[in-house]
């Protein structure tokens, strides 16, 4: 498997490269990426990443779009807000022709005021917080449905199984109140409220004062809100405390990432999931990515988060063959994205139109199993 240094390093190198403007007549169209390739939460910026690239590389095989190739420029920032928005100002000054595949709900707010000044399309953020979709932004397009879609439903399960004391464990930052948010609001509409509330530190796996904050409240079910590290982290202490209750997570966990950290550990988790399943052949979608991920060999696996990846790419790809002659205008970009309207991409349903840029609202449960596969 491609190895978290590789990617560091290429990242790096995208640094030092000059810059690629979008001149006319260009042959290349520039994305670029600002996401985790290092540290805890890197397993979600490089599963998202080698998704895209297996999708762009069967393009660019092909003559691309247009006759114009699809590239992705990488910049490492370590899930944190700050090195985002120098990425981002940077990436900005590089003239790229979109942001693309941002990971995380703090750095994508960071990004946001930069990207809406500079009119710059920002394409399928690896986040469901509802701060970046309301108030609606004209630059900003969604694939994945929001948290507060995944809480309901989580909530729903939960309350249906007659389990009402439920507690939160949460990112002290935008994601984890994000999610936080909609565990609330789902609650509230059944007239209840979390029974313990406790918080991690973005990037930190210190959850000794969580554990003991919300086993004391002896909750039926922990809703957790943060990356694979912190969530398997907390999994663990808490059983290891006498907790016996289950634990559910939101899509941004990274499901496999967590399956991995977990191992034996992971038995009956739940993760609730915003794209198809990558492991089942009942849609077309399912079948193809992995056909092309076995075409490809490399290190690129079949998993949740490189799925997201390659639904974006392939969304985005759609969007560019729409712009037709404004292909290399950001304007056409926006413009051939809301003509998508409504299209089924291999049995996952996109929607978008000028004044929706939130293509799906799609959840369901997965849950893993012992020996660190996801069942759904």
């Amino acid at each position: 498997m491609t190895t978290r240094r590789q990617f560091a390093l290429a990242a790096a190198s995208m640094l030092a490269a000059p810059a690629v403007l979008r001149a006319q007549g260009s042959n290349k169209i520039i994305l670029g990426q600002s996401a985790a390739f290092t540290g805890p939460a890197a397993e979600l910026g490089i599963q998202f990443h080698q998704g895209a690239k297996l999708w762009f590389d069967q393009v660019n095989a092909q003559g691309g779009v247009g006759g114009k190739t699809i590239e992705i420029k990488m910049l490492d920032d370590g899930y944190e807000p700050d090195r985002c928005a120098a990425n981002t100002q940077k990436l900005i000054a590089d003239d790229v022709h979109a942001l693309f595949g941002y990971i995380g709900t703090p750095t994508s707010l960071a990004a946001l005021p930069l990207l809406t000044k500079a009119q710059i399309p920002f394409i399928a953020p690896f986040t469901g917080a509802m701060g970046l979709r309301e108030p609606f932004n004209r630059q900003v397009f969604h694939l994945r449905a929001s948290y507060n879609d995944e809480t309901a439903l989580i909530v729903r399960q939960l309350t249906n199984l007659g389990l009402k004391k439920i507690a939160v464990f949460y990112q002290n930052d935008a994601y984890g109140k994000a999610g936080l948010d909609g565990v609330t609001l789902a609650l509230g509409q059944q007239g209840l409220k979390p029974i313990a509330t406790a918080t991690v530190e973005r990037n930190s796996v210190d959850v000794a004062a969580a554990v003991k904050t919300i086993n004391a409240a002896a909750p039926d079910a922990v809703v957790q809100i943060s990356a694979y590290k912190s969530c398997a982290a907390y999994i663990r202490a808490a059983r290891r405390a006498g907790y016996g209750g289950t634990f559910y997570n939101v899509s941004f966990v990274g499901t496999q990432a967590l399956a991995d950290e977990l191992g034996k550990d992971g038995a009956g988790v739940v993760v609730s999931q915003v794209m198809p399943s990558p492991y089942s052949p009942a849609r077309p979608i399912a079948r193809e990515f992995a056909d092309a991920v076995k075409k490809a060999g490399g290190s690129a696996q079949a998993n949740f988060s490189s799925m997201e990846g390659y639904l974006a790419a392939k969304v985005l790809t759609e969007g560019l063959r729409r712009a037709g002659s404004r292909i290399g205008s950001r304007e056409g970009l926006i413009q051939g994205l809301e003509a998508i309207g409504s299209q089924s991409f291999g049995g996952f349903q996109v929607e978008f139109s000028g004044n929706d840029h939130v293509a799906s609202h799609f959840v369901e449960l997965s849950m893993l199993t012992g020996d660190g596969r996801v069942r759904t």
